[in-house]
């Protein structure tokens, strides 16, 4: 470390104006769909609708995440040579707005195919748009280190992105299931999806774009150069408050993606109403409309650090609740995932305004979009091990893939899968997720020199 802000005191003390926020927060509309929307419905599209076992399923998932690991820093550091050159990344976030073609073709599975060809499919187009997404999202990620604003106004710029990244999420999960034709989807159905939110999220990513230039115009950092290649990346890794923060991001990550998986399996199997999806993913994701001021509040109080262990702990105690199922009496049940909704309102906010903190105080040879690769990276590899870890608990149960029609008959075995994967799994991820957040200790400093 050089100092916690590399950056001169007098730099960091912008206040930004709410038109530019808003438009900024705008961009992550579009990005809630892609957040959310594969991580809901593509593991039981694949297993329930194309007849793909669910290992394979899992696997057509999984590989398509591990691609990013390399692809995501990759295109840090090609937003850094960007920000070198050129002084903004524009052109990468304009790429990136291809991503709903790539999200409308990820549904649209041609009629004849099922089985493996069906997960070949699904996994060619979840490459193209993950890459797609990393165009978008590293460099939308690195702007609040481009940025001349403090600790406290890290936290607001990024409040913004959480309350509208959370609209996108529940909005797309309210309305992908009903679009899809809910208890009799088809692959019709799912093709009409794909289209329509497709449109919303061309829409939205633009108006991003917009906002992010206005917000450089009125608040860049002409000291913010972004400086990328393998010695940049060697620094970021080798940057010990970073790699506790991504470490326990990548278990939140993994966590909260394995959560969305087995919300329609929970419906069905165990609460046995497929249209209760809709209820849990707006239980899930509605409450974070509420609470995110309420987090920056606390984050202001105690610090983001102990904010974000309080989010961590109260997901392990939801998740537990679910894992008691039917006999808990459905009202306790989505209560209990009203709390997780709570906890993952703030594990969204404070890690990714953490993250800034972090490259601040990195050394000045290392840009932003380095930093930030790596950490979607890290988002990319948990929205991957989620549905993954879900799909083997379901394999381990001997659940039985179908078609779209048909309603096969589960094992005891299966069913008892489907209630532990979503309940007991999740709180033994979190607790991890606890145990290395606490080994990061950047927070305390950050906050008194910022």
């Amino acid at each position: 470390m050089t100092g916690l802000d590399r950056r001169p005191a007098a730099a960091t003390d912008a206040t930004l104006p709410r038109g530019p926020l808003a438009g900024f927060a705008a961009g992550s509309l579009g990005m809630g769909v892609w957040v959310t929307v594969p991580g809901l419905l593509l593991l039981y599209f694949l297993t329930d609708v194309l007849a793909v076992d669910p290992w394979l399923a899992g696997i057509a998932l999984l590989l398509p995440k591990v691609a990013d690991v390399v692809l995501h820093p990759w295109v840090g550091h090609r937003a850094d040579v960007e920000q070198t050159r050129r002084g903004d990344r524009r052109r990468l976030l304009l790429v990136g707005c291809a991503l709903p073609l790539a999200f409308a073709a990820l549904f649209a599975v041609p009629g004849g195919l099922t089985g493996a060809p069906a997960a070949a499919w699904v996994a060619v187009f979840f490459v193209v748009g993950n890459l797609l997404f990393a165009a978008y999202q590293v460099p939308y990620l690195a702007t609040p280190a481009d940025l001349r604003i403090g600790y406290d106004e890290r936290t607001r710029l990024m409040a913004f992105r959480m309350v509208v990244l959370t609209l996108g999420i529940l909005v797309s999960g309210l309305l992908a299931p009903l679009l899809t034709g809910g208890d009799t989807a088809t692959r019709s159905g799912y093709q009409r999806m794909g289209l329509v939110l497709a449109v919303g999220m061309l829409v939205a990513m633009l108006v991003g774009v917009a906002g992010i230039s206005r917000l450089r115009g009125s608040a860049a950092d002409p000291t913010a150069v972004g400086h990328g290649g393998w010695r940049a990346l060697r620094t970021a890794l080798r940057d010990r408050q970073f790699r506790w923060l991504v470490a326990a991001y990548l278990a939140m990550s993994t966590t909260t993606h394995l959560v969305l998986a087995g919300v329609p399996y929970y419906a069905e199997y165990e609460l046995r109403a497929t249209g209760l999806t809709t209820v849990l993913v707006a239980a899930f994701v509605a409450p974070a409309l509420l609470v995110t001021p309420a987090w920056l509040m606390v984050a202001r109080r105690v610090g983001k650090q102990r904010a974000l262990l309080g989010a961590q702990g109260a997901f392990a105690l939801g998740s537990l609740v679910l894992a008691v199922g039917r006999p808990a009496g459905l009202p306790v049940l989505i209560g209990a995932v009203a709390v997780l909704g709570v906890a993952f309102a703030g594990m969204q906010l404070l890690p990714f305004s953490m993250l800034p903190d972090v490259i601040r105080a990195a050394p000045a040879t290392t840009g932003a979009g380095t930093y930030t690769g790596v950490w979607t990276a890290t988002e990319a590899t948990g929205a991957a091990l989620g549905p993954y870890a879900y799909a083997l608990c379901l394999t381990v149960g001997g659940f039985v893939a179908s078609t779209a029609g048909e309603s096969p008959v589960q094992p005891d075995a299966a069913l008892a899968a489907v209630r532990y994967g979503f309940g007991l799994l999740p709180a033994v991820a979190m607790l991890a997720a606890v145990l290395l957040q606490r080994r990061y200790t950047l927070d305390a400093t950050a906050r008194t020199t910022s």
